[in-house]
């Protein structure tokens, strides 16, 4: 029978040398690069300034483990590919994990996390959602000449019985439906809705908040609402012409539209059939849909090649030509759907297994205050380097996870990182633009 109080094993030996393994080598960790993140999350404040919104009603005398504390060891482990609150219970015993968090003893269990995400309610993650709008402007020194906010919704599929859960005939599984909003790489907006509902509800009014707060602070900008065709509706157009909104929608096909897209389908399939090389060509005209009180005008892309034609429409109240429309300012919104995979893939915001829905809305927040933490560390610590422009699951593999082994005494703290590292340089040179020495 196996011993299993055993603590350390011999091996097969290499070259006449015995080869022996225990559990005596002190305090190693293999995300060493969480420093990073802990010296970036220090310089901008953000889980500082969130973790104020909460309204701790624990009794102060018996509270070991700080609302600001809970909140950076969930994110940190997010950030660094932990997504399970069962993952903490080793995790919370991890000297690295203890000194990013920035304590020296063990932090909090997996049931303490617990606790934790089932006390959020709703005003808790509305104050949330203001503050990182309020961190994206903090970011600008001057202000922007230009802002382009793309919305889109995504699902997050559900295997439990959770709170406001629907079928969603589209996706054909049981899931919420979150809005995220971004411009460029910054994510502004992550809110959790439930899936019966239309894809734009509450865009119109996310929208409308934006655009008031950008221009308390900017009033000359220009702002552009860009997305796909769940958001071409009627009070949306209507608010953003009356508001000095530009925008650029996908818009669904119809009848009328193909007609009044049919000599450009024709022309497109007649050069194909003639030159036998891909055909795209691009038109504009003024269209009306029944809903609507006016014509707006509405852009079309007719691609035709061996498999077929594509025809794709757009509404817009811009003044470029068509081509340009498409390609410059409609084309780039399709990067947002990587911005959202990285949520979804490299930090879990589709982790929603808690029974109450604004628990669930608290674990898609957590998951964007880690996005939001990486991109500040790209942006401000990695832009000379390699990882300039790597999503988060590289940067989880190749800066957050290193060896390292904690030295501390009376008057320091000491990480050996491993010595072979493949990405060094990378590291201090982050480290140097966080804490100049």
């Amino acid at each position: 029978m196996t011993n299993c109080t055993q603590r350390s094993h011999q091996f097969s030996s290499l070259n006449r040398k015995k080869m022996i393994a225990n559990f005596k080598g002190g305090s190693i960790g293999s995300d060493g690069g969480l420093l990073l993140l802990r010296e970036m999350d220090k310089q901008i404040g953000l889980t500082k300034k969130i973790s104020k919104v909460f309204n701790d009603s624990r009794h102060q005398s018996y509270v070991e483990h700080s609302i600001l504390h809970l909140l950076k060891q969930r994110t940190y482990a997010i950030a660094a590919g932990y997504e399970d609150i069962n993952d903490h219970d080793f995790l919370r015993k991890d000297s690295c994990f203890q000194l990013s968090v920035g304590r020296e003893v063990n932090l909090a269990s997996s049931a303490t996390l617990s606790r934790f995400e089932n006390s959020i309610d709703k005003k808790t993650v509305v104050k949330m959602s203001e503050i990182l709008v309020e961190h994206f402007i903090s970011k600008h020194k001057s202000a922007p000449k230009e802002l382009i906010l793309d919305f889109d919704p995504t699902d997050n599929r559900i295997y439990g019985h959770q709170d406001k859960r629907h079928y969603h005939g589209y996706y054909r599984d049981y899931c919420y439906l979150p809005l995220h909003v971004f411009c460029g790489d910054h994510l502004l907006v992550s809110m959790l809705r439930p899936s019966d509902i239309d894809g734009s509800m509450y865009s119109g009014a996310i929208l409308k908040f934006l655009v008031k707060r950008f221009r308390e602070v900017w009033p000359g900008v220009k702002i552009i609402f860009r997305g796909d065709s769940a958001f071409a509706r009627k009070r949306i157009l209507h608010w953003c012409e009356n508001n000095d909104v530009e925008y650029v929608i996908g818009i669904s096909g119809n009848s009328r539209l193909q007609k009044l897209s049919a000599a450009t389908i024709k022309k497109a399939e007649k050069r194909f059939e003639k030159t036998k090389e891909n055909q795209k060509i691009f038109t504009g005209f003024y269209y009306k849909a029944d809903s609507w009180k006016q014509e707006r005008r509405v852009v079309v892309k007719v691609e035709k090649n061996d498999k077929g034609t594509n025809t794709r429409f757009l509404v817009t109240n811009k003044k470029e030509t068509p081509e340009t429309i498409y390609n410059y300012h409609y084309c780039p919104r399709g990067d947002m759907e990587n911005k959202i995979k990285q949520l979804k893939l490299d930090l879990h915001s589709d982790r929603n297994s808690c029974h109450d829905f604004y628990s669930n809305y608290f674990r898609v927040l957590l998951s964007s205050i880690a996005y939001i933490l990486v991109t500040e560390l790209k942006y401000n610590a990695l832009k000379k380097t390699s990882l300039a422009k790597a999503y988060c699951g590289t940067i989880q593999l190749k800066l957050f996870k290193i060896g390292v082994m904690i030295l501390k005494n009376s008057r320091s703290i000491k990480f050996l990182l491993a010595s072979h590292h493949p990405y060094q340089n990378e590291f201090l040179s982050a480290a140097q633009s966080l804490v100049p020495s």
